[in-house]
């Protein structure tokens, strides 16, 4: 019986130490909280995607809007490429108010007058549609500048592959030897480059070099 005893004091010891051990044991937090994940950097957006940017304070302006031409502009870092661009310039129109104004949407602020995001010039005086400039609805706009560039690109790339690193340009207007809008895409200049007409409506080229 005294072994006995004295083996459970033991044990009873051991237990008790064990018990007082994890009592002193400083709390760890059963949640950690989430890392923060880094923003993702701006990148290029297609053509509808900066109009509909545009036309929402474009729309508290006028709303009898028309739009004359939406083009992909030069943005520090950002090469216009795949139908896209970090900077896109829209001049809408207004028949009632004989004006047109200018608006610019930038992902990231490029120059010391355009701010990222939303930008826009004061009205100036316009006369009307001419034949190489009509004004449209975006609801005539089918197909969006990445398709049309990509459509554009298997016409050119014979050029390209014999005139490698050229830059792209890139825009959208209506002029009447046209039955649609149509994106104009153009490889190189205007004096050495490939150029492609592509229906804003089907999707089809309608012209090339």
């Amino acid at each position: 019986m005294h072994k006995h005893f004295k083996a459970a004091t033991v044990i009873a010891s051991f237990v008790l130490l064990a018990g007082c051990s994890d009592d002193t044991k400083p709390e760890t937090k059963t949640g950690a909280e989430p890392k923060k994940e880094a923003a993702a950097p701006p990148e290029p957006v297609t053509g509808k995607t900066a109009f509909y940017e545009m036309y929402k304070p474009a729309r508290s302006w006028a709303t009898d809007l028309s739009v004359l031409s939406l083009a992909a502009d030069e943005t520090p870092g950002m090469k216009i490429d795949d139908g896209k661009a970090g900077t896109w310039t829209c001049v809408f129109a207004s028949h009632t108010k004989r004006a047109a104004r200018t608006f610019k949407y930038a992902v990231v602020e490029n120059m010391p007058n355009v701010m990222k995001g939303v930008n826009m010039s004061s009205p100036t005086g316009w006369s009307g549609p001419t034949p190489n400039s009509e004004p449209f609805q975006m609801t005539e706009i089918s197909v969006n500048s990445d398709a049309a560039f990509q459509t554009a690109l298997e016409k050119a790339k014979p050029w390209i592959k014999d005139h490698p690193g050229k830059p792209v340009s890139m825009s959208l207007g209506k002029a009447h030897r046209f039955p649609a809008p149509v994106w104009y895409i153009l490889w190189g200049d205007n004096k050495v480059g490939y150029r492609a007409f592509i229906d804003a409506t089907t999707g089809k080229a309608v012209s090339g070099k």
